[in-house]
């Protein structure tokens, strides 16, 4: 008899994912093979799922569904489930982001999260040697899904110059995540200035930070330190934190001055070169 993990589908989201999975393809009387076929994957990974080894994905998903007919159900959890694999300091700060009507991030070091491409995402992540760096990046991939709504919430990101010529992941990484803030140009409900090194000091030399702003609930200031996330709706803090982004973005370039450093710094610094200039992936 073959020796079947047991579920406790309460545990987590993937646990109840891969519960669910088995019991959905158990009720119609299939195989893991069997269901692999329709869905045109293993039956390896149909059992790497049910029992958590391997992290499912939104087209797996999406395929599931069709296949069982389970009106939209592994689609809808997916979501859930892929949270559920980002840190749990920065789970709360994730829920928040969903909702929020209005984002404004300035950031001293990178990329905003939800403006990342898939390769710079993992390069950024890989930094922190994480059990499961599919996980967290698919995570991150998942947040970015607020940009695909029918209505995204507005937001206005300020990213110091030094974001732009900081080479993460190698030259083609950094062309294709500059080319990515470049299309963003042409979205209304999107704005992207840069702030020069000739700006000198100003008012955030203390680090990145986001503002949170909602149609009904208070609005909210998160920061970081180097292993936890910070939130605070406390009036005083959001009140300093509006004024000090005011500041940062009278003292940054304009939208379209910012397209044209960035476009600039994508053409001089990560100019097209053959692959073999690209980092090695370990």
């Amino acid at each position: 008899m073959p020796n079947i993990q047991t579920l406790d589908p309460s545990a987590s989201p993937l646990d109840y994912y891969g519960w669910e999975l088995r019991r959905q393809r158990e009720a119609h009387n299939l195989k893991q093979g069997q269901l692999g076929d329709i869905i045109f994957c293993t039956g390896s990974l149909i059992g790497q799922i049910e029992t958590t080894k391997k992290l499912p994905t939104r087209d797996f998903s999406e395929r599931v569904d069709a296949a069982l007919g389970t009106d939209g159900m592994f689609s809808r959890l997916i979501g859930l489930v892929l949270r559920s694999q980002l840190p749990t300091w920065f789970q709360p700060y994730a829920e928040m982001e969903s909702c929020a009507a209005y984002i404004s991030t300035y950031q001293a070091q990178l990329v905003y999260g939800l403006l990342q491409t898939e390769e710079y995402a993992r390069a950024v992540l890989a930094t922190g040697m994480p059990d499961d760096l599919e996980g967290l990046v698919a995570a991150r991939m998942e947040r970015q899904r607020i940009l695909e709504r029918e209505r995204p919430p507005l937001a206005w990101t300020v990213l110091d110059e030094a974001v732009l010529h900081r080479p993460i992941g190698g030259h083609g990484v950094m062309r294709r995540q500059l080319q990515r803030l470049l299309d963003f140009t042409g979205q209304r409900w999107m704005q992207i200035q840069v702030l020069p090194f000739s700006a000198g000091e100003h008012a955030s030399l203390a680090g990145s930070f986001n503002l949170l702003r909602f149609d009904e609930d208070p609005d909210i200031v998160y920061t970081e330190d180097v292993i936890s996330g910070h939130m605070t709706a406390s009036p005083d803090t959001v009140r300093e934190a509006a004024l000090r982004y005011a500041r940062l973005q009278a003292a940054a370039l304009s939208v379209e001055d910012s397209a044209a450093l960035i476009a600039r710094v994508m053409e001089e610094h990560y100019e097209d070169r053959p692959r073999v200039d690209e980092r090695p992936v370990a």
